[in-house]
């Protein structure tokens, strides 16, 4: 009796917790008894048809080849293959005197016409998958083009079905504000990241620390700000999902990535690296340690600035925020005038400055694909200017939603409030990210002068303080 393996596939794992294997492997199991051959090992495949290399039929393949089966039982053409490159590898195998059996289909396969018919079949099925295939990405290019996001939701979003937009996540959605949050800081890599955010208990939908991997993938998603970015394809869609990060947010994460503002981790995380420059030639002060205390010294070494131990400055900052200290009263009279600080003329002009620009905007984007349809520039180029003009066109929206702007300024105002009642006790108790943050809420210029320190107060304490 012959000896065959017998193989069994299925187009998803959905499909295959159902029948189909069951079916398959019925009508591979009535062919061999009828043909008097034994099913001396199954082997299923439960995946995509329209992908090569499959795993499990590349052993099969090479096991054929080492002689552990006189040939193989396939249930249809369809289910042996649905691309080229696999149905070659069972012409070889029939070449090298494999048997080669469709339990469905009555085909010599040793005979020329057998063979002739076999490949025609091979084809058509291919065609098939390739006209799948086609389909599939229209609908998909279809629903990008009406801002609908066709893949599964990013961390931070769910799922709500075909035709829906992605909501964010009440869970996980804040996980996701806090990482460009800690990020846009400076003071953290990635590894830095990673390791904080397994700290905090910031985890993914597994409950499990999120990865650097993931992360990374999170900072350069531009889903979070509104807009959807295929990478296959190289394309940008206007995103229809409420965005979860401000585009100067997400503008801030991206310039940090790219090393273009110098907001590097230096190896051994100081404290103010990056924070300070030399009143003298305005160059960056720079941190080193020397025998177990950390300096500060101006990055021109011709420059006659001198050095600054970091617990000097340290003090410095604290006596520098002692000085806008508030009391409880102050801050519930603040609190009840705060519509009158926001509502400023300047936004009123960012607003009209961003309604005008938003038309041209528009012109551009068309202007755009004039070029590309008359073949000025290419594919390629038209998708990547195209990104950046929805980019910038987010941000103009944003800039233009005055409602928007005087939410995130009040949040950010009452928060300076509350912090305000005890800022030297906020600034000792915080950890080195929370102290840099605080000194960036509170300033708006740092300088070393000599051994002293000039702090220029940020706009936001000077209007506190005008008014307290």
């Amino acid at each position: 009796m012959k000896r065959c393996f017998g193989y069994v596939r299925v187009s998803t794992l959905k499909q295959g917790d159902g029948v189909s294997l069951e079916a398959q492997q019925e009508a591979i199991q009535s062919f061999a008894s009828r043909h008097n051959i034994i099913i001396s090992q199954w082997f299923e495949e439960r995946e995509t048809a329209a992908k090569r290399g499959r795993p499990i039929f590349n052993a099969m393949t090479a096991q054929l080849q080492r002689g552990k089966a006189d040939g193989v039982i396939f249930h249809k053409i369809d289910r042996s293959t649905r691309n080229h490159s696999d149905w070659a590898k069972i012409g070889d195998l029939a070449d090298a005197g494999i048997n080669i059996h469709f339990a469905n289909e009555s085909l010599d396969f040793t005979s020329r016409g057998g063979r002739l018919t076999a490949d025609i079949q091979a084809v058509i099925a291919a065609d098939f998958i390739r006209n799948l295939r086609e389909e599939a990405i229209k609908g998909m290019e279809g629903r990008l083009k009406q801002g609908l996001y066709p893949f599964g939701a990013p961390f931070g979003y769910v799922d709500n079905g075909r035709g829906k937009p992605k909501t964010i996540d009440p869970v996980h959605g804040p996980t996701v504000k806090r990482l460009y949050d800690l990020y846009a800081t400076g003071n953290f890599s990635l590894h830095a990241l990673a390791k904080a955010t397994a700290e905090l208990g910031l985890n993914n939908k597994g409950g499990n620390p999120l990865p650097k991997t993931s992360i990374e993938k999170i900072l350069r998603n531009p889903f979070y700000v509104g807009l959807m970015y295929v990478q296959r394809t190289g394309k940008t869609y206007q995103g229809i999902h409420e965005a979860l990060i401000p585009m100067e947010l997400f503008d801030t994460v991206e310039t940090i990535r790219g090393g273009r503002d110098n907001k590097k981790v230096t190896k051994h995380n100081h404290l103010f690296a990056g924070m300070f420059r030399c009143a003298n030639c305005k160059q960056a002060m720079i941190a080193e340690r020397q025998k177990g205390r950390v300096y500060y010294r101006c990055h021109l070494k011709t420059c006659p600035a001198k050095t600054v131990r970091e617990d000097l400055i340290e003090e410095d900052v604290k006596s520098y925020l002692k000085q806008y200290l508030l009391s409880s009263d102050e801050v519930e009279r603040l609190k009840v005038s705060v519509g009158d600080w926001l509502e400023q003329p300047e936004q009123q002009r960012a607003r009209q400055i961003a309604q005008l620009e938003l038309p041209k905007l528009d012109q551009k984007l068309s202007r755009l694909t004039d070029k590309l349809i008359d073949g000025v520039i290419d594919d390629e180029a038209f998708q990547a200017k195209r990104g950046d003009l929805l980019k910038e066109q987010r941000r103009l929206q944003e800039a233009s939603d005055i409602s928007a702007q005087f939410e995130a300024k009040r949040d950010t105002f009452m928060k300076y409030l509350e912090l305000a009642k005890s800022l030297v006790f906020q600034y000792e108790n915080g950890d080195r990210a929370e102290k840099r943050e605080l000194l960036k809420i509170t300033t708006s210029n740092r300088e070393i002068d000599g051994k002293n320190l000039v702090l220029e107060p940020s706009k936001l304490v000077r209007t506190v303080a005008e008014h307290r």
